[in-house]
């Protein structure tokens, strides 16, 4: 598709995933208690992944884009019905900096290649690429410029994403078969190379 404009189906789409990010953010509003050292456990991981998986690297990453603009213009639509410049502060923004290039990295993956295994390991690199660039901004923020809790280090930043994690391997992989079975049965979605 590059080279190429998106037609108004294809953004149609992609404002459909800033949605279902939204509301993947907000899971917490729900069950409260998802809550571990300051980051909520959301949906919003598997839905970024599904965004590059079924749209495509440009289009699944200008949907992840235009969730973190529309939360930063004051739209309560980051985890706890945020939004706002000041979230850029916020320990956990890095994971929505890191969901636009994790859509894209997805979406590259499956553009090269079709088939179900191709799908897999294109959303375990959008969880790496995730936790990766989350958890060090994550880090860095808590050493820097928010305050960090008792005896935090590097590696207790680590320890708390290993609580999210099983379950963002698991709904990752969901997302990546998920993808896979809506791409072969719909002829409307199909990514453009």
């Amino acid at each position: 598709m590059a080279g190429k404009k998106f037609r108004a189906l294809d953004l149609c789409y992609a404002a459909i995933f800033v949605a279902l990010m939204a509301i993947g953010s907000n899971i917490t509003s729900i069950v409260p208690f998802l809550v571990v050292g300051g980051v909520p456990i959301t949906l919003q991981t598997f839905f970024a992944i599904l965004a590059g998986a079924i749209l495509g690297s440009r289009l699944g990453a200008l949907s992840m884009a235009a969730y973190m603009i529309i939360g930063l213009l004051g739209a309560p639509v980051y985890a706890r019905f945020s939004g706002g410049f000041q979230n850029v502060l916020s320990p956990t923004f890095g994971f929505i900096v890191s969901f636009i290039i994790a859509a894209y990295a997805v979406g590259k993956v499956i553009e090269k290649h079709n088939h179900l295994s191709a799908y897999f390991t294109a959303a375990i690199i959008g969880l790496i690429i995730n936790y990766l660039i989350g958890t060090n901004w994550m880090y860095a923020a808590y050493k820097i410029w928010a305050q960090a809790p008792q005896a935090f280090s590097y590696k207790i930043a680590w320890i708390w994403m290993a609580v999210p994690l099983p379950k963002d391997i698991v709904l990752s992989l969901f997302a990546g078969w998920m993808a896979h079975r809506i791409r072969s049965v719909s002829p409307l979605i199909a990514l453009k190379r």
